[in-house]
C-alpha cells in the first residue's frame, strides 16, 4: 500500500543485486531495486531504492498496516430472531410449575418476574433441536435465574413446593452475585462466574467445553460479556443434535455437548430476585 502510493503505475520494478567479490560472490552485496520509469520524452529513467531505504520502506508499509487493524472494531453479530421460523413467546405459550400466580407476568414482549418463590415456568410443548434469542436485565443487584433447555419431565412432575428441576441450564447471573457469595472473601467463588456459565443440573448430563470450572461439570465462558444491573444483555441460544451453544451480547462464549437428555421443556427459572426478560423468541429445527 505504501509503495502504490508514491510509485507511478507505470514504473516496471526490476532487482538487482551488485557484487564486490570474486567468482561472482558478493562479499558486500548491496541489494537494490531498479525502477524504470518512461518520462515525458519517451526516454527511460532509472531510480534505485537501496536496501536500507527499501526496507525502512517495507518497515513503515506493515507498521501501517498492523495499526490500521488494530484500530478496527470487534465485529459483533446478533441473532434478533428475525427471518423464516422465528416465533415469539408469550403468556399462551407457558405453563404454571411451581410458581406462586403473581410471580411471573407478561407485558407486550417483555416477561416480568418476581423472583418468587423459588421456581420455574416451562413451555407447553417439549423441543429436542431449536434455537433461541432473548434478553434480559437484573433488577437488583447479586440477582440470580436462568434458563433451562431440555428440562426432564419427571423432575417438574416432583416439583410440589420451592425448587428447580433437573436438565441443562443456561445461566443468568447478575455482576454483583459473586461479591455477594463470597461475603467479604469468606468463601471463594471458583466454581461459577457471572458471564453465562453452561452446566447440567441434577440427572441431566453434559461434557462441557473449555474452559471448564474445577468441579469438572460447567463449561465457564471463554470471554467476560455480561453488562451489570439494569442494562439489557443478550442471549442466543442453539440446542441441536444433544449440543448446546451460548452467544452472550453477539459472542459465543460457553456450551457443552452429549447432553442428555437431548429433548425437554424449555423453562424459566425464578431464584429469589427479580428479572425481566423480552423478545423471548424460538426456532425450531429439523
Amino acid at each position: 500500500m505504501l509503495i502504490q502510493s508514491v510509485i507511478p503505475k507505470s514504473v516496471a520494478p526490476s532487482w538487482a543485486c551488485r557484487s564486490n567479490g570474486r567468482h561472482g560472490f558478493a562479499s558486500r552485496a548491496i541489494w537494490s531495486l531498479k525502477l524504470k520509469h518512461a518520462t515525458a520524452e519517451g526516454k527511460d529513467t532509472v531510480v534505485t531504492i537501496h536496501r536500507s531505504m527499501l526496507f525502512t520502506i517495507l518497515f513503515l508499509g506493515l507498521a501501517g498496516l498492523l495499526h490500521l487493524h488494530a484500530d478496527e472494531p470487534t465485529t459483533v453479530a446478533k441473532i434478533d430472531g428475525s427471518g423464516p421460523g422465528w416465533v415469539s413467546l408469550g403468556k399462551a405459550d407457558f405453563a404454571k410449575v411451581n410458581s406462586a400466580d403473581d410471580t411471573w407476568s407478561f407485558k407486550g414482549d417483555e416477561i416480568h418476574c418476581t423472583g418468587k418463590p423459588v421456581s420455574v415456568m416451562r413451555t407447553q410443548k417439549q423441543y429436542t433441536n431449536f434455537e433461541l434469542v432473548c434478553e434480559w436485565r437484573h433488577m437488583k443487584n447479586a440477582g440470580n435465574s436462568g434458563i433451562f433447555v431440555w428440562t426432564i419431565p419427571s423432575s417438574l412432575e416432583s416439583l410440589k413446593g420451592p425448587g428447580l428441576p433437573h436438565g441443562i441450564e443456561v445461566q443468568v447471573l447478575d455482576l454483583g452475585y459473586k461479591d455477594a457469595f463470597e461475603q467479604g472473601g469468606k468463601r471463594k467463588a471458583d466454581w461459577f462466574t457471572c458471564h453465562g456459565d453452561v452446566f447440567p443440573v441434577g440427572a441431566a448430563k453434559m461434557k462441557p467445553f473449555p474452559p471448564v470450572a474445577p468441579n469438572g461439570r460447567r463449561s465457564f465462558p471463554s470471554k467476560e460479556l455480561t453488562l451489570d444491573t439494569g442494562e439489557w444483555n443478550h442471549y442466543y441460544v442453539r440446542a441441536i443434535n444433544g449440543e448446546v451453544r451460548l452467544w452472550v451480547n453477539g459472542e459465543e462464549v460457553s456450551g457443552g455437548t452429549g447432553c442428555s437428555p437431548s429433548t425437554g421443556y424449555l423453562c424459566l427459572e425464578s431464584e429469589g430476585s427479580p428479572i425481566e426478560f423480552r423478545g423471548l423468541k424460538l426456532r425450531e429445527l429439523p
